[in-house]
């Protein structure tokens, strides 16, 4: 078994005014390699602070999380700005794309962070946007692309770097229905080809096609299900 999460004891304080807000009350949870997991639960269990911690975004108040054999609990925030660029792929709902670059830059852009070359750059986004079905669409802005193609550049650019985790959150949120199934199809594919896949989401039709769905209720694990 290969554990790219290993998270113990995880606890997350937030202090308001005079007041500690609880957040995160000791979670444990392991992730193997290749899981495609949804995190669910209502609003205020936890599971956006779980998510930014998973992908070193913030750091819990106490508990350990090694991240593919790396404890990242007490890294500074240049490590962990590096381990996120490296391990991890954001898809957020809301695509977070540089509005006035082409889909082929936005896609690249984590690799410039990663040192990568002009032309190893320019192949690789290439080669990850026709993977998302955009081969077409490279030279287009944000602007000129509809919301289900916005998305899909926002995968491409999760995708980029080969990271060991894809972190999607809320990722069809601003999306229709039928636009929501293409881009589920999408993470169901990059799962398909062995990538670690956590998404999520408070809509049940979007966890049904993760593998393991864990829900969260007021900071802490309730249930934690494998489903296929």
């Amino acid at each position: 078994m290969s554990l790219v999460i290993k998270i113990r004891g995880i606890i997350r304080d937030f202090p308001l005014g005079q007041e500690v807000v609880k957040v995160l009350k000791g979670i444990d949870l392991d992730i193997e390699r290749g899981e495609y997991v949804a995190l669910m639960g209502p609003s205020g269990s936890g599971k956006s602070t779980l998510m930014n911690l998973l992908g070193c975004l913030d750091t819990a108040t106490a508990g350990s999380y090694e991240l593919n054999g790396n404890d990242v609990s007490n890294m500074s925030q240049d490590e962990l700005a590096e381990i996120r660029n490296k391990e991890i792929g954001f898809v957020f709902q809301t695509f977070n794309l540089l509005p006035r670059t082409t889909a082929l830059d936005n896609v690249a852009l984590p690799m410039i962070y990663a040192g990568a070359s002009k032309a190893q750059r320019i192949e690789r986004a290439e080669e990850v946007l026709e993977n998302v079905g955009l081969a077409d669409r490279m030279d287009h802005k944000p602007s000129q692309l509809s919301g289900g193609q916005r998305q899909r550049v926002a995968v491409g650019r999760a995708l980029v770097n080969n990271p060991s985790i894809i972190l999607a959150d809320e990722p069809t949120g601003n999306l229709d229905s039928k636009t929501s199934l293409e881009i589920m199809n999408l993470f169901d594919e990059i799962h398909a080809n062995g990538n670690t896949v956590i998404v999520v989401t408070h809509e049940e039709d979007i966890a049904a096609h993760a593998h393991r769905i864990i829900r969260l209720i007021d900071g802490q694990v309730a249930s934690d299900v494998r489903t296929k």
